[in-house]
């Protein structure tokens, strides 16, 4: 016998994944709203309590990526900046050249080369994130208000 699921039950599961937009307003609002929603419904409603797990497991594993996404730039922000501390870095010594203004722009003397290439690979990543993020918090608050099971992708489950 399949339990039948009230319209409450599928509105407030559905909110809890919508509540997951909260962080372009609230910071951390991506967590503690859902939090504090399913908190209050998990023990009348299993549905909520399930939706409930699978929204924040999602959000900190979102969380976690990006956290080691932008790790994996420091080395390259590290090997950067000792030239920066170079005189000739931002080329203060060719002030003077302003009076003869000549716009060159040349391959080789684009210092920002390595610095770019590990920078824009991370930020993509970070954009995938999001994009990942958004796609599916959308899927998982429309097919829960249709009373469906959603499971996120690439979840670790932090709360069982």
């Amino acid at each position: 016998m399949a339990t039948v699921l009230t319209k409450h039950e599928r509105n407030l599961s559905a909110i809890i994944h919508a509540s997951t937009f909260s962080k372009y307003f609230i910071p951390f609002g991506n967590f503690i709203l859902p939090l504090i929603l399913w908190m209050a419904n998990k023990k009348e409603y299993e549905f909520v309590d399930y939706n409930g797990k699978q929204a924040l497991n999602f959000q900190i594993s979102m969380l976690l990526y990006s956290i080691i996404a932008g790790l994996i730039s420091i080395p390259f922000f590290i090997g950067f900046w000792p030239e920066v501390f170079d005189g000739d870095f931002f080329g203060f010594h060719r002030l003077s050249d302003l009076n003869n203004l000549n716009i060159h722009i040349s391959s080789d003397n684009f210092r920002f080369g390595r610095l770019f290439w590990p920078v824009g690979v991370t930020g993509i990543i970070q954009a995938g994130l999001v994009i990942v993020n958004v796609v599916y918090s959308i899927l998982a608050t429309i097919r829960t208000n249709e009373g469906e099971r959603f499971q996120y992708p690439f979840t670790i489950k932090f709360i069982k």
